[in-house]
């Protein structure tokens, strides 16, 4: 059988078109009238969004929002102001982030995304106990990581639930999906902690490759050397046939150990 797609993942979509057209776009294919693409569910790596506008010559204008607060909080500006690799600044709601304490942070500190204002939801159906917890301090906690810089403009690092701690050090997976995803051979990757005796947890990343390529588990690892600290590189690489995904994109790490290895 062939190789399943999935179209499910905003950034899977922009890779998977940059890969279709690796020597230019066919010819007579007007881009001209588009304006700019939308994105969100879902973190892109920098190295696709902007490839695929290197090919395509248009904007991808990332936003960032929940559910539960009405689908947007942020979105980046579409002018001069854009920032590649932020997710904007906030429309019609506040913004901040919180240390673990519920105390603001300043520029440029990793800590948990909150949102304030009159599009958040009021609460959970039937669920005091998760509305509390969701909303103490008076401010909506998202469960998502990530910092503002000194302009006031936001970026999202990962999941706080994602996070890896690996004696003691704190790794974001998302860093390492973003090395992965500029491996010529690597088409999609995700990366999630698994136990480890003796520093408690341990980074392994599941690989899909391009079609047709062929690549060793040592070849990614020490890729990744090339780019991150010795301590965030993954220890294990598996190659899979797709990364699960969810109806709005997102990857589901949950269902990660079950997926079916590439023959």
């Amino acid at each position: 059988m062939g190789r399943r797609k999935h179209f499910g993942s905003v950034a899977t979509m922009l890779s998977m078109l940059n890969q279709a057209h690796p020597n230019g776009l066919p010819e007579g294919l007007d881009t001209g009238r588009f304006r700019f693409a939308l994105c969100g569910s879902a973190p892109v790596p920098v190295s696709v969004l902007s490839a695929f506008e290197s090919l395509f010559h248009f904007p991808v204008i990332e936003g960032y929002g929940l559910s539960e607060s009405t689908c947007r909080s942020t979105f980046n500006p579409m002018d001069e102001r854009r920032r590649v690799g932020s997710v904007g600044l906030p429309i019609g709601n506040e913004v901040r982030i919180f240390d673990d304490n519920d105390r603001p942070l300043g520029p440029n500190q990793v800590g948990e995304i909150v949102l304030r204002g009159p599009n958040i939801m009021k609460g959970y159906y039937k669920n005091d106990d998760a509305t509390r917890e969701a909303f103490r301090s008076g401010w909506f906690h998202t469960g998502d990581l990530g910092y503002r810089d000194a302009d006031g403009f936001f970026y999202v690092v990962d999941r706080k639930s994602d996070l890896i701690i690996r004696g003691g050090e704190n790794i974001y997976p998302r860093e390492i999906d973003e090395v992965l995803y500029q491996h010529p051979k690597v088409s999609d990757a995700a990366t999630v902690s698994v136990p480890d005796e003796l520093l408690g947890e341990a980074v392994k990343s599941f690989v899909v490759l391009r079609e047709g390529e062929s690549a060793t588990e040592e070849e990614i690892i020490d890729f990744c050397r090339e780019q991150l600290a010795d301590f965030k590189c993954p220890k294990a690489v598996q190659f899979v046939t797709d990364i699960p995904k969810g109806p709005t994109g997102k990857v589901l790490k949950r269902e990660l150990t079950g997926v079916k290895r590439e023959e």
